[in-house]
């Protein structure tokens, strides 16, 4: 069984100049808790180069799972897990890896822990930072995370940078203004597919979102269409697709 790829965005590739396409998914897949058959299917419709995963596997055996889930999909995994509290990256062999960091941010008392996967890669002459999060529920400390997620995409040194997760709330938001303020939102700038990744069964908000900084094209980034049972049977979010026109470096 298969789920058919969603249509009318271009192909990973790499141009004479080293200038790259790349095709990335975020997704918050609720600990594998659902069909995981479904999940792999949906990630792999997709053919993405990059997956930045939130609510990755984090107890008994995490690893094992994450490295079930990539292969499923076709790809490796890259970073995190319960390292970062949850977010996770995943690539392709495409993908030549840097240098990875997985990183723990203040818990507050009596709230979830969480963290950021960190990772900087290159495709063709193309290196790009990328940072997979997951906000918190309480609005203060989603803020200050927020603020915290800007500052470390700064200073993973690369010329380009992606950041993307799930934010738990939408556009309006204060943390999500952060962000969509020093970086772009790939979604207003070339919106493509669906605009809801929340709930997969009847989606009526965007809190998961891609975000990009100046110099890097975004030639489409929304909701994949893709088989309806799969993508309710994989998570309760639905996966955000963008393809990235990134520039060689230098």
């Amino acid at each position: 069984m298969s789920t058919a790829a969603p249509q009318g965005l271009p192909a990973s590739r790499t141009e004479e100049d080293g200038s790259a396409v790349v095709r990335v998914l975020s997704y918050n897949i609720r600990s594998m808790r659902d069909d995981t058959a479904a999940l792999g299917r949906v990630i792999r419709a997709c053919d993405p180069d990059l997956v930045l995963i939130q609510e990755a596997p984090r107890f008994f055996r995490w690893r094992k799972a994450l490295a079930r889930l990539a292969r499923s999909a076709g790809l490796v995994t890259l970073a995190g897990g319960a390292t970062a509290a949850g977010p996770a990256l995943l690539c392709s062999l495409r993908a030549t890896v840097e240098r990875t960091e997985d990183v723990l941010l203040p818990l507050t008392p009596g709230l979830h822990r969480r963290g950021f996967s960190t990772a900087v890669v290159r495709f063709g002459a193309a290196r790009l930072g990328v940072v997979s999060c997951h906000l918190s529920l309480a609005k203060d400390e989603r803020l200050a995370q927020a603020r915290l997620l800007t500052e470390r995409a700064e200073r993973l040194g690369a010329p380009h940078v992606l950041v993307g997760g799930d934010l738990n709330e939408g556009p309006e938001g204060k943390a999500f203004r952060h962000v969509a303020g020093r970086l772009r939102d790939a979604w207003a700038v070339r919106p493509w597919g669906g605009e809801f990744t929340s709930t997969a069964e009847n989606p009526y908000q965007r809190i998961d979102a891609m975000f990009v900084s100046e110099g890097v094209e975004v030639l489409g980034c929304g909701v994949p269409t893709l088989e309806d049972a799969d993508v309710r049977a994989a998570s309760d979010h639905v996966p955000v697709l963008a393809v990235l026109r990134l520039p060689a470096e230098g």
